[in-house]
């Protein structure tokens, strides 16, 4: 998962302002960042590994030049161990182009092998966002334009979105056009828009549009093409059409911020209904339980707990002290990494734990070695009975959309009953959402949304033909060995 932004401003460099919006989707990457700007004659670009803090920490860092840009932070992925596969991408043919790229195209290697025969393009890096500029790069190209206009552009993106598969949202910045920016024709990678006043600002979530003062005006529709001109100038096409809306299930349960909106479903809203639902579902299955309290796994499911602790007239406390200096520990690479982080990343608070009957609430249980980790120091701290609940049905499935998921072989729900689940992470009851119950929770936001892109808990994929060999790869590529 990545975080994209572009900022054009009528009057004033934009570099600090992308600076600032990165820093709201931090939580979408913490391996990557940069920025590009265009100053009406000449490209500036800085980027590295880091987070933004980290890549930005100079005032020469920030000293790009130019009213319009765009910027983006990356999570870690295999094979991201080099500042080249840090993001915007730049490309001088046929114009200058910088490229920010948040998800994946599941055809990468088809169209990369056709650009190697048909263009003789040179890629630097294995990743697919490198694909996707040199594609549109040749679709412009093939445009045999003279002077770039808007047309030329929209050309170009229709054929772009003729070859790809996938789930893709796209900020890019082209010399003597502005901000062109894009989405998959499923919408399953989320892309906003914003104003403020002559100023215009898109990215991954709306949560970035509010903190630098934007009034949220839409989400960019799936398969439409926006291009903010470097006048000021907004201008949309449908590039493609789709009659089925498939935003990702798993941005409303993990990653989107809680003050975010997607496709007009309120992140924090979903997540109460989240906890209703499930806390539903304890009183109905699970109502011999014997709790005493209700205590959340931090950050995320702070909202699903409350719920239901709401639900179950049951006490709800904050029994971890998190330290907010360790990032999201399931897309980090290494076991071993991700074992020491959630040791150093939460601290419980034993009075909240001992001689009682906790029922701890998290998102999503993902390779169950947090889970079980968790329920050890809980165990430490003097609770008699741990009892495990997930706003999130049992994670089973690759996702191939953009979010690293583990290897099939390292998710701890996949090929295993809830009870094999439960007796590996430790916990003395194990409850997971129910998925037609979590997809219930998005779909009341925004009832024209009937479908939402759940393979992680399916296995069933939305777009093109996701085949065998390609999950083969790509499970070979998410081992943890591959990132050590």
């Amino acid at each position: 998962m990545c975080g994209i932004v572009g900022i054009y401003h009528k009057d004033n460099d934009v570099a600090g302002d992308i600076y600032d919006a990165l820093i709201q989707v931090q939580h979408r990457g913490q391996d990557a960042a940069g920025i590009s700007t265009w100053d009406g004659t000449k490209m500036s670009l800085h980027k590295d590994l880091g987070v933004v803090t980290e890549v930005f920490k100079t005032n020469e860092s920030l000293s790009l030049e130019g009213n319009v840009g765009v910027g983006h932070v990356r999570y870690p992925t295999a094979g991201c161990s080099d500042a080249s596969e840090a993001q915007p991408f730049y490309s001088a043919n046929p114009v200058n182009i910088s490229l920010a790229h948040n998800g994946t195209l599941t055809n990468s290697d088809k169209i990369k092998d056709a650009l190697l025969k048909t263009h003789f393009c040179q890629f630097n890096t294995q990743s697919d966002s490198e694909v996707l500029l040199n594609l549109f790069s040749y679709e412009l190209y093939k445009t045999n334009f003279r002077t770039l206009k808007h047309s030329h552009i929209f050309s170009a993106l229709k054929n772009v979105y003729k070859q790809c598969e996938g789930g893709y949202a796209v900020a890019m910045l082209v010399a003597g056009v502005g901000i062109v920016a894009f989405r998959d024709p499923n919408g399953i990678r989320p892309l906003v828009i914003g104003k403020s006043g002559d100023s215009y600002m898109v990215a991954s979530e709306s949560a970035a549009l509010s903190a630098l003062g934007y009034s949220f005006e839409r989400d960019v529709k799936p398969g439409e093409a926006i291009i903010i001109s470097e006048t000021g100038e907004l201008l949309k096409k449908q590039c493609y059409k789709k009659s089925d809306h498939t935003p990702c299930l798993f941005e409303f349960v993990y990653f989107s911020r809680p003050d975010s909106t997607i496709d007009s479903i309120s992140v924090h809203k979903s997540r109460l209904r989240m906890g209703d639902y499930l806390g539903e579902k304890i009183l109905k299955e699970y109502g011999h339980l014997d709790i005493d309290v209700v205590i959340p796994v931090p950050d995320t499911s702070r909202t699903s707990a409350m719920q239901v602790a709401h639900k179950l007239d049951i006490k709800y406390r904050e029994g971890f002290i998190k330290n907010r200096y360790i990032g999201r520990t399931f897309i980090m690479p290494g076991q071993s990494i991700r074992k020491r982080s959630v040791a150093h990343k939460l601290s419980p608070i034993e009075i909240e734990f001992k001689n009682k009957n906790v029922l701890l609430v998290d998102d999503s249980i993902v390779r169950g070695n947090t889970s079980k980790k968790i329920i050890e120091m809980v165990r430490n701290n003097g609770a008699k009975k741990v009892f495990f609940a997930s706003a999130a049905p049992p994670i089973r499935y690759q996702n191939v959309y953009g979010i690293d998921m583990p290897a099939t072989i390292e998710l701890v729900a996949h090929n295993r009953t809830v009870k094999q689940v439960e007796n590996f992470i430790g916990a003395d009851t194990l409850i997971y959402q129910n998925l037609e119950d979590l997809k219930l929770s998005a779909h009341i936001g925004n009832r024209k949304i009937t479908r939402f892109e759940d393979s992680v808990f399916t296995g069933k994929y939305c777009t093109g033909n996701v085949t065998k060999s390609f999950l083969a790869d790509l499970e070979n590529s998410r081992v943890d060995s591959s990132k050590r």
